[in-house]
């Protein structure tokens, strides 16, 4: 697969202000980040309870869409902003401000456009669980903003990975569950490291392909701080990780349907061995999308997993 030639006949495709050109700054492909954590929770907390709500977990899979959505154009924006792409060094996927298909004040026009919509949606559920919902909100919201936004973006320092994995991972797993059933499951809760961890490999992997460029204009990530071999280790522990959990849930749950996610491990230990393997530059790109797909995978079969075991009990 030639990353290079397929990433420049893409740019060439997209056409400034087009629907194109907003799929590039809302990155669909990474929405699997946000769905799957919601997945996980409301699966977890249906089978512990019996019950769920189905409004509202619509409404906390939307309100996280929602958020990763923000997340990705203020990437795209603030990265812009900083002059992340004007050394010329950069091996990323493309940014459509950086690229001019849209302008700043476009896309941060769309931030606040999709914040209040999260904001409306965080509102309806306040109506669920009280106040504590909105705290969770605000707090993702402003995390969300955060990333790439402010006097010192979380981009720009070695807690990328750390704020993916508690975001993405621990609240949203875990405060999925909250909302859904009114308490927290220990099943949930090592499924939210197990979550969170794969959803930092994905960030661990941009970081780790982005090393010298980000070197370059200043950004202190995890692999700029420590180096490739510790990006190394810290990608393998993020990805392999998770599988060491597997048969602690199934343990406790007394389930062992619940091991169904150990069919990934061959495709996971093969991923990290590529990992270690890839070429820099945009090749990396492809082991990015493979991070991606082994999460989705994984909250798939924790799900079906947990579902079977409801069945079988």
């Amino acid at each position: 697969m030639n990353t290079n030639r397929n990433t420049a006949d893409a740019a060439r495709a997209v056409r400034s202000g087009s629907l194109a050109a907003w799929l590039v700054a809302v990155r669909p492909h990474s929405l699997l980040v946000a769905f799957s954590p919601v997945l996980v929770g409301a699966t977890l907390g249906f089978v512990r309870t019996g019950a769920i709500d189905a409004v509202a977990a619509l409404l906390v899979l939307g309100s996280a869409l929602l958020v990763q959505v923000i997340t990705n154009m203020q990437n795209d924006v603030g990265y812009t902003v900083r002059g992340g792409d004007s050394s010329g060094t950069r091996t990323g996927l493309p940014r459509a401000t950086a690229n001019g298909w849209l302008s700043v004040r476009h896309v941060r026009t769309g931030i606040v456009v999709v914040a209040l919509a999260a904001t409306a949606l965080g509102l309806a559920l306040v109506a669920y669980r009280g106040w504590p919902v909105l705290a969770i909100g605000v707090a993702s919201l402003l995390a969300a903003l955060a990333y790439m936004g402010g006097p010192k973006p979380i981009a720009y320092t070695p807690l990328g990975e750390l704020t993916v994995f508690v975001f993405f991972g621990l609240v949203a797993v875990m405060g999925t569950d909250w909302v859904l059933t009114g308490a927290i499951g220990l099943d949930s809760a090592l499924a939210s490291v197990a979550i969170g961890a794969l959803a930092a490999a994905a960030l661990a992997v941009n970081n780790h392909r982005d090393l010298a460029h980000d070197r370059l204009v200043g950004r202190r990530t995890f692999a700029v701080t420590f180096g490739e071999r510790a990006s190394l280790a810290l990608y393998s522990a993020l990805l392999l990780g998770p599988m060491v959990l597997v048969p602690a849930m199934a343990l406790l749950a007394q389930s062992p349907a619940l091991l169904l996610p150990w069919l990934l491990l061959p495709a996971a230990v093969h991923l990290q061995r590529d990992f270690g393997r890839c070429a820099p530059g945009t090749a990396f790109n492809a082991i990015l999308f493979r991070t991606f797909r082994l999460e989705l995978w994984f909250a798939a079969l924790l799900t079906a997993g947990a579902l079977l075991g409801r069945v079988l009990r």
